[in-house]
């Protein structure tokens, strides 16, 4: 995993992780040991699991829309490299300007 510069990222990355991790463990022991269908435990258990996956998502929609505005150009070749706007990496950007008209070839 790469570093990143901004910390909330990071935090939400870190977090990710471990909220995956305690998803996994808290499934994986409901299947294995198995559990009453009325127990109060079960009802605690499935508050749990949703509340997981609930910050799971929240921490994947602000890691895409971090990773939306600060992803580079994929292309490597010349041609893709030459087409690009270097000038912000926004994808954001990029595709408003291609809302905004065809761009003459040859300029840039």
């Amino acid at each position: 995993m790469v570093a990143d510069s901004d910390s909330n990222i990071a935090w939400h990355r870190v977090q990710l992780k471990k909220n995956r991790a305690e998803l996994k463990a808290l499934e994986t022991a409901r299947f294995t040991m198995g559990e009453i269908a009325s127990s109060k435990r079960n009802g605690q258990t499935q508050k749990a699991v949703v509340e997981l996956k609930r910050k799971i998502a929240q921490s994947e929609r602000v890691i895409a829309d971090h990773d939306k505005r600060t992803r580079r150009p994929l292309g490597t070749d010349l041609q893709s490299l030459s087409n690009g706007s270097w000038s912000h990496w926004d994808a954001y950007t990029s595709q408003q300007q291609r809302k905004a008209g065809p761009r003459t070839p040859g300029r840039g």
